[in-house]
């Protein structure tokens, strides 16, 4: 899996960030969306999904082989 990230269309909501503060973080500036792991490791791809799904602006986009 890899995560890529629209910070154009990010609302700044900070949904990704409660989901998985491992993969997301927010910038301390404006609030929008920071990739901490563009590569998240097994165990996180769940949560970064979900952090996908419920991303307002859909700012967040899932690669997957």
């Amino acid at each position: 899996m890899r995560v890529s990230v629209d910070p154009g269309r990010c609302c700044s909501s900070g949904q990704c960030v409660t989901a998985v503060p491992e993969v997301f973080d927010q910038s301390e500036d404006d609030g929008v969306v920071l990739l901490i792991q563009p590569e998240p490791p097994a165990d996180l791809r769940s949560a970064v999904r979900t952090a996908a799904a419920i991303c307002p602006g859909r700012a967040i986009t899932v690669h997957e082989p």
